[in-house]
């Protein structure tokens, strides 16, 4: 995230003495990524960060995996997901792999406590709701179609209007650094002309409130497969002043600027960040190819080496059918793949799409989380072939 953001009161150096109104001094904390040579920020807070007065491990994150079905395409439907509790805790695990992990969310409360993933950067592209992401480097207001990226350990709160309409959230975990693809930036990592956002899509937090409070506050921090509570004896929003490059911050899918071309494009045009082991792309909408010869539908392919995940922000997707809004399509790699029956045909001189959806590409294998066969269209794999009739069999228990 090369964009240098400053907010607050800070000294003139790094590392000198910078008092409080008593005198006493702030308390400095430097925090980033790859130790003390990657992105990071220095913080100024009232209290040290590191008063912690008790520590608990509360429950282990184990995700069990589905290991007695046959390998195949497969298709999720989160409207029959789980509902309700915290935007932090209750994420229902889909695919994962040692790399990175899909999960749904839809809360309908806010949290109490304080949350930090400490084992992983989280990508949280919200489907419904607005609200504000409040963290000690100020409060960002995320709404309908925002990724927002939260690098790791990065203590945050959501606070999501709930009054105003659901929530609805898709969460990557990154056990790697999320960032710009290498090829979108030059040498000294500016977005290039020719890139589908440059900097000024990029929303970093705008108002940095200072909580100068004493008294326990409830710190949940996922670590080492486990959601673990740390009690810190001060309010953690209590930063005076930062500067740096590493601090959450959201783009919204709306101003990817999609690539187009006379001829069918492959995806990699619609690639939107770069983690290790995987990528994320936007596909949006757009004008279709415009030779008069074009298949605008994707050719079928098979990538020998990735997993395919697509998950459907519109119940449009000009190369599928059966599917509907919040769906989630998995196509494991080496499997072909490509567009339905009468897909291809139909979508020959057609001007333009209106979908919208979050593609996740994974280099290794993913597990399905055996939750998720709770809403699993088992008959997906089948829906390949001519007049097949493709409806939702949830598995019998």
């Amino acid at each position: 995230m090369p964009i240098y953001h400053q907010l607050g009161t800070i000294p003139r150096k790094r590392h000198i003495a910078f008092r409080r109104p008593d005198g006493g001094l702030y308390a400095e904390e430097l925090m980033g990524h790859e130790g003390f040579t990657g992105t990071s920020s220095l913080l100024y807070h009232v209290h040290p960060p590191t008063t912690v007065t008790s520590a608990r491990r509360v429950c282990d994150v184990v995700w069990e995996a589905d290991d007695s079905t046959s390998l195949r395409h497969r298709h999720f439907r989160t409207s029959a997901a789980s509902k309700g509790g915290s935007p932090t805790l209750d994420r229902t695990p889909l695919l994962f792999n040692a790399e990175v992990a899909m999960l749904w969310a839809e809360p309908d409360r806010l949290d109490d406590h304080f949350y930090r993933n400490s084992q992983a950067d989280e990508v949280v592209y919200v489907a419904e709701g607005t609200g504000v992401l409040e963290s000690a480097f100020g409060d960002l207001p995320v709404r309908e179609g925002d990724y927002v990226v939260l690098h790791r350990n990065i203590l945050h709160r959501w606070h999501f209007d709930y009054a105003a309409g659901p929530v609805k959230l898709l969460v990557i975990e990154s056990r790697g650094h999320i960032r710009w693809p290498k090829r979108y930036r030059n040498e000294m990592g500016q977005l290039i002309e020719g890139a589908p956002y440059s900097e000024r899509d990029i929303r970093r937090p705008t108002a940095l409130r200072t909580h100068d409070q004493r008294g326990d506050h409830s710190l949940m921090v996922k670590q080492y497969d486990a959601i673990n509570e740390l009690v810190l004896d001060h309010h953690p929003f209590d930063v005076v002043g930062w500067d740096g490059y590493f601090y959450p911050w959201a783009f919204n899918i709306h101003d990817f600027e999609p690539i187009v071309g006379r001829i069918h494009q492959p995806p990699p045009v619609h690639q939107t960040f770069q983690g290790d082991g995987f990528v994320i792309c936007s596909f949006c909408p757009r004008p279709y190819d415009f030779d008069p010869e074009a298949v605008p539908a994707p050719y079928n392919h098979s990538n020998v080496d990735s997993d395919e995940v697509l998950f459907y922000a519109s119940s449009e997707f000009m190369s599928r059918k059966g599917i509907e809004y919040g769906s989630i399509t998995h196509h494991p790699d080496g499997l072909p793949h490509g567009p339905h029956p009468g897909r291809a045909e139909a979508s020959i001189g057609a001007k333009n799409t209106t979908e919208l959806a979050v593609m996740m590409d994974s280099f290794r294998p993913l597990k399905v989380a055996k939750v998720a066969m709770d809403f699993e269209d088992e008959s997906y794999h089948r829906s390949w072939v001519e007049h097949q009739e493709v409806s939702f069999n949830p598995p019998t228990s």
